[in-house]
């Protein structure tokens, strides 16, 4: 059965019928260490008093005395001094009292048939309806010597509570069991919602909101999938995305290297426009090395499982560094250049904070008119690391400081069309110090300049 509710229905079940059974061992086992040699001590002590009552009687009427015994809810067997026996109350189910037993009730004896009857179960011992099922013991009546064996009648002791009690257990037992069946099917149609849900998933279908309001472990369960089928739109969407730009920003390239590469293979062509044409082509052959590195860098980012490569250099030296390889960049476009560097040792990745630096300066230099101003500093707070980098440049809009660390994102193309590049830098930049639980800032305002600010915290 390969049904969820199914299963449950049939461990419902096998769980009634084994503790059912457990139930019963249990009392069996009980009944025969305890309750049975107390029942017939009990049942010894009755007919011993009966016994006595009439030795003490004459001219006694035996018959309707036991008669009047039976109706009060007990079977008796009355072996009479001639060897004949008279049953009073209803009929035994087998009489199977044995002649060597009466033999040692008339010899004085007590007879304790309850207590030595053979049965497996107390079913088959306390209910057991024959004659060896009884206690018995002699009396003497004027003279003679009558031999009395006794049991109760199990059906008259059964009284209208004792039914009343039985009706409500088979009813409580039912009621249970269909009101078991109600709250599976309650607990399941959750779970069927989420596995429709997962097909869907499967097959690449993200939209839709599941139907589950519940505060237990299933509507958390619920709840934390929503959010999983949102995360999954969301980065189906931006996959998606990245690959239209990626295409986009390799095709562009490429079909300019292809029609200039057409033109330069025309022989009549002036020199100063074969330069020309050569020079768009390394241009844009440099523009796709620059992005292919790039995004094998994020790649290697997004899929960074194990820790990051952490020790313990010096930053300022790092930082320093990375300026004096844009020196001749600086001195060409005649810019001014501002350093206020603290000495710090830091611990975290250098190859990929080294990223950080190259992108921040390299987006101030692009974006920075000639003869503008480029303000760097590196300083150690208290319980961080503080970077900051402010340009002169053409600044940004509100609308794109929001969005300059998505990838592929680029502000308006005609106020840049110059300066173009890859719309992946800020996104390593922002990726990078993530990782290193730290946060980037931005501050720009049009036409004013751009500041950065990277936080990283001490570790």
């Amino acid at each position: 059965m390969k049904s969820l509710y199914g299963k449950f229905l049939v461990l419902t079940l096998v769980i009634m019928l084994t503790s059912a059974l457990i139930a019963f061992l249990t009392v069996n086992t009980y009944y025969h260490r305890y309750l049975k040699e107390q029942n017939d001590t009990k049942n010894v002590n009755v007919v011993k008093e009966i016994a006595s009552f009439l030795e003490a009687k004459e001219g006694f009427d035996l018959t309707s005395y036991f008669d009047m015994l039976a109706s009060t809810g007990y079977k008796l067997l009355v072996i009479g001094p001639d060897g004949s026996s008279t049953v009073y109350g209803e009929a035994f189910r087998l009489n199977n009292l044995e002649t060597e037993a009466i033999g040692l009730v008339r010899d004085g004896q007590v007879y304790h048939g309850m207590r030595d009857l053979k049965a497996e179960t107390f079913l088959t011992g306390y209910f057991s309806n024959e004659s060896a099922n009884t206690v018995g013991v002699s009396f003497t009546y004027e003279g003679n010597i009558y031999a009395l064996f006794l049991r109760p009648d199990i059906k008259m002791l059964f009284s209208e509570i004792h039914y009343l009690l039985g009706g409500m257990v088979i009813v409580m037992a039912i009621i249970s069991l269909l009101a078991m069946l109600v709250v599976a099917r309650k607990l399941i149609e959750p779970i069927v919602v989420l596995t429709r849900a997962t097909k869907k998933v499967g097959e690449e279908r993200f939209n839709g909101e599941l139907s589950i309001d519940r505060r237990d472990e299933i509507g958390q369960l619920a709840k934390s999938f929503q959010q999983m089928i949102n995360r999954l739109s969301e980065n189906d969407q931006i996959r998606k995305t990245f690959i239209s730009d990626v295409s986009h920003d390799f095709q562009s390239p490429l079909l300019n290297i292809k029609g200039y590469a057409n033109l330069l293979s025309n022989e009549d062509l002036p020199a100063n426009e074969r330069k020309h044409y050569a020079g768009i082509i390394q241009s844009e052959t440099e523009r796709l090395s620059t992005l292919t590195k790039q995004l094998l860098l994020l790649t290697s980012l997004d899929q960074l499982v194990s820790p990051l490569q952490k020790k313990v250099f010096r930053m300022d030296q790092q930082v320093k560094e990375t300026v004096r390889k844009s020196q001749w960049l600086l001195q060409e476009k005649e810019m001014s250049l501002l350093l206020e560097i603290d000495e710090i040792l830091y611990e975290g990745d250098p190859a990929f904070l080294e990223k950080v630096w190259e992108n921040l300066l390299s987006n101030a230099l692009k974006y920075t008119p000639d003869g503008g101003t480029i303000d760097i500093r590196l300083t150690e707070q208290e319980d961080e690391i503080c970077f900051f980098i402010q340009d002169t440049g053409i600044g940004m809009s509100d609308e794109t400081s929001l969005r300059v660390f998505d990838r592929f994102y680029r502000a308006d193309h005609s106020r840049t069309r110059e300066v173009e590049g890859t719309g992946l830098g800020l996104s390593i930049v922002e990726q990078v110090v993530r990782l290193h639980e730290g946060t980037v800032e931005v501050i720009s305002e049009l036409d004013s300049g751009t500041t950065f600010i990277v936080h990283l915290p001490k570790l």
